[in-house]
């Protein structure tokens, strides 16, 4: 057993803790106060390499795996980014080139991927649907055969980036629910050219208005007989779940890094004010009730961190890691919510003000435990695969 990172992953940590470190808290309250993209370290993580790490040589990668992505996502977090990093690191870099290295073709791979490593192509992901959150068996988007091509239409919402994307990463049902056998047959993933069909207005989208988050819009998307060669099936047709799978372990491994860097960085802020708030004469953080409570989350964040790094390995060695995934990200995004919450409790009315990052911080960490899965369907799994409890669902 060897606990060291290996010489990959720690390079990966040191150069993307020296991107967000040129970038203080003010620059991420502002970006996410003016809800823009974080433009001017997404150019630098283009430009290093940072965004294509597991995209393979030949495509113009760094040949790595998912355990350096979650690494860089983790460091990029930690290092002033908090919660958005996480969407810098799943929009592109993991629902694309991960997903088109696995699953592509040699020409989709030709096509996309070094789209992806020079920065010209973003993508996004979409599969949730307005009466079909978790339960991705019910989705009702469909896509019909017209030739040679899909003729996709339905709705999704929650899709992030779709506003930046080149490019939709499409989940979709080939065949209808009810006729599917088994549920989990059916579903094809689909490369949707977002330009183009915005451009024919057979895909519109409209923002929803969030708590936090604001670095990325998140929308709502329409798809009125959307058009997608048959060459762009991800995949076999009909049997997209195996992709889908190998879509979500990954986004929720990712999930889990990005959640033991946000809470780290929560609670580097916590500890500097407990360091020097001193009301009584003796600074906040010599007392036990304020000492002990963010011990116990350096603790959690520790835990979380292995088992994040447990299932990237796992990933990356294409053994199973489904529990491991879930795992990670369970304990991640409660030790990030309780980072930040305790965060709060420490600076105390302070919190309240925007001109501390905690607010910020605290309505970042809150989502995490909903998606991209909520926790009660994490512990569902870990029940009924871990424990052999009866399903419950």
């Amino acid at each position: 057993m060897d606990f060291d990172l290996p010489e990959s992953a720690t390079a990966v940590r040191e150069g993307v803790r020296a991107i967000a470190g040129k970038y203080g808290q003010d620059y991420w309250d502002r970006c996410d106060t003016e809800k823009r993209w974080p433009e001017e370290v997404w150019t630098e993580l283009v430009k290093g390499g940072w965004h294509s790490l597991a995209i393979p040589e030949e495509y113009g990668g760094a040949g790595q795996g998912l355990l350096e992505l979650a690494v860089a996502l983790e460091s990029l977090a930690a290092g002033g980014a908090g919660g958005a990093a996480s969407f810098m690191y799943l929009l592109t870099p993991a629902f694309g080139g991960l997903t088109i290295t696995r699953h592509g073709t040699e020409e989709q791979k030709r096509a996309f991927l070094p789209a992806i490593v020079s920065g010209e192509l973003e993508t996004c992901f979409a599969i949730t649907e307005p009466d079909a959150g978790s339960n991705a068996i019910a989705i009702g988007t469909q896509a019909r055969r017209d030739g040679t091509d899909l003729v996709v239409s339905g709705q999704k919402i929650w899709i992030s980036g779709v506003e930046r994307a080149g490019f939709m990463v499409l989940v979709t049902r080939t065949i209808p629910a009810a006729e599917a056998r088994p549920r989990t047959s059916g579903f094809t993933v689909l490369l949707v050219d977002v330009k183009e069909a915005v451009a024919k207005g057979t895909l519109t989208y409209r923002p929803i208005p969030k708590l936090g988050t604001n670095t990325v819009a998140s929308s709502m998307v329409f798809l009125d007989e959307v058009r997608v060669p048959a060459e762009r099936v991800l995949g076999e047709p009909d049997q997209g779940f195996a992709v889908l799978w190998d879509i979500l372990n990954p986004e929720r491994i990712l999930a889990a890094a990005g959640g033991v860097g946000s809470g780290e960085l929560v609670l580097e802020v916590a500890c500097a004010y407990a360091r020097e708030r001193a009301p009584f004469g003796t600074p906040i953080g010599a007392n036990q009730g304020v000492a002990f409570p963010l011990a116990r989350i350096k603790a959690q964040l520790e835990l979380a961190r292995l088992m994040t790094y447990k299932a990237a390995w796992l990933w990356d060695r294409g053994r199973p890691c489904g529990s491991e995934a879930n795992i990670a990200k369970l304990t991640a995004a409660d030790a990030a919510w309780q980072a930040a919450d305790r965060a709060f409790q420490t600076h105390g009315g302070m919190a309240y003000s925007l001109e501390y990052p905690v607010a910020r911080m605290f309505r970042d960490a809150r989502i995490a435990k909903n998606i991209p899965v909520a926790e009660e369907l994490v512990l569902a799994h870990i029940a009924q695969h871990e424990l052999g409890l009866p399903r419950s669902y």
